[in-house]
Order: structure tokens, then sequence, then C-alpha cells
């Protein structure tokens, strides 16, 4: 039976966590119980909720996107914090999260999981951050309303907590860029403007980016920043199910942002 340590050590070479050094996330074994894992739940977030419904079904192990620990974050813990890692100590349970890495994966991350399911053809890298591209660009089949295809590809995700907002819904888009979470920036918009791509599909659309997107005449579909950021952790959990025999569950925790 493997060890929370060896399930970390497969994924940090699955999802080429070295090569995200500039992440504000500290991605990897969070949180290491020194346990052997029998089950493990996976989730977006890591939060109380999450750790409540571990320990219960008796898991060993916690996969997230969204872990504790963020840069010196954990310096000074507060009270929030110290329930959540007591919450891992007490139920004996590890903790692993994969930020960045599960948003550029080529195979199993959040943004090429979107760009297939979207059919999108001619897929190349898009959206340089930190050092390196986390998502993807290509061609729909065919040109659209940005309104019809927020539409029918936000209606039909199959993931909980609907969430869909479109900016510039009247425009005829043919490319489109995704990046999943907060990608509705202005770098990105700025890529966009270089690469001639219509529209972006993303997790959330901010007051502040409003304004940048008209400028830069684009199209935005937030799909919801949960919703948008399920994909790789399924991806995920398939994979080590798969490796390493042991039952695992995903935990449904939308938030309808």
């Amino acid at each position: 039976m493997a060890t929370a340590y060896e399930i970390s050590m497969f994924l940090n070479d699955l999802l080429n966590v070295k090569a995200f050094s500039g992440d504000s996330s500290n991605n990897g074994l969070q949180f290491d119980a020194g346990n052997e894992v029998k089950k493990a739940v996976f989730g977006v977030d890591a939060c109380k909720d999450l750790f409540d419904f571990a320990a219960e079904e008796g898991a060993d192990f916690v996969f997230v996107h969204h872990g504790m620990s963020w840069g010196g974050s954990l310096k000074r813990i507060n009270s929030l914090d110290a329930a959540r890692i007591m919450q891992l100590a007490n139920n004996n349970m590890s903790l692993y999260a994969a930020h960045l890495p599960l948003d550029a994966h080529p195979e199993l991350g959040h943004n090429a999981s979107i760009a297939k399911m979207m059919k999108l053809k001619n897929l190349r890298p898009f959206g340089f951050y930190d050092g390196t591209m986390i998502g993807y660009a290509g061609e729909l089949p065919r040109a659209v309303k940005a309104k019809k295809l927020g539409m029918d590809f936000c209606t039909n995700l199959p993931y909980p907590g609907y969430s869909y907002t479109c900016f510039n819904d009247d425009k005829t888009v043919k490319t489109v860029a995704v990046v999943s979470g907060g990608g509705a920036c202005v770098p990105f918009f700025q890529e966009m403007i270089a690469g001639k791509i219509d529209c972006l599909l993303t997790g959330e659309f901010t007051h502040q980016a409003w304004h940048y997107a008209k400028e830069a005449d684009v199209a935005v579909i937030a799909a919801g920043h949960y919703r948008s950021e399920i994909p790789g952790v399924l991806n995920v959990m398939n994979v080590v199910a798969e490796e390493f025999g042991i039952e695992c569950v995903f935990r449904e925790l939308p938030t309808g942002l």
C-alpha cells in the first residue's frame, strides 16, 4: 500500500510540479500525516467542509486545486487555518495541492479539458504567466455569437454550481482562448489582441476587467471559477485510482462563483 509521500512523488512527476516554481501556491504535499493511503478525497478547495467530508469517509489523503499554503501565508497561523490543520492532524489525513500545474497540464489540466469540450481545433499554448503558458487557444468548428457559445457551453457543462456571465455577447467569435479560474486580466487581453483571438473562456469576470475587455474588443465567457476548475481534479482522481488501486471520491462543494 502506498504512503502519502509516495503518492505525492508520483503526482509531482505526473504534473511536472518543478516547472512551476514561480506559482504562489506551494504545490505538492502541504501536510504530510506520514500515513498509508487506503482512500482519497478530491475537491477544488481546501476547506473545513471538504476536510469534514474526508474524515467522515475515512479518507487518508486529500487532493485539491486550491491548497492552504500560499507563499508565506502560514508563517503566522490564524485561528481558521489552525482549525483546518487540526482537522487534518486529528484525522490522520495528508493534503496535496496542485494549482498552476493543474491549470496547464496538456492532457489532464482544466484548460486542455475545456478546450476539448469546446471542440477547439489547431490548439496552441496561450496565457503566459509566471514564466510558462497555462492555457490554450484554438478555433471553433464554425463562427458563432458569443452569447450562443456561452449559453450552450455553460448550460451543458456537467458540473454543479451553475454560474454564467457573457461580456460583449453580440460579438461573432471564431477563435477562443481558455484560461480557467481568474483568467480575465490585462496581460491575457493583450495576448488576445496580438494573437487575433476573439473570445476568452474563463471562470470569473471582474469589475476591474470590464473596461479592459471592452477596449480590447474581445468577448468574455465566465463559466464560474469553481466550475471551470473541476475537470483537472477529476482527471487526476482517475489516474490515482488506477495507478494505486485505492478508493477515490470527488466531493462537490460549489460556491456559485
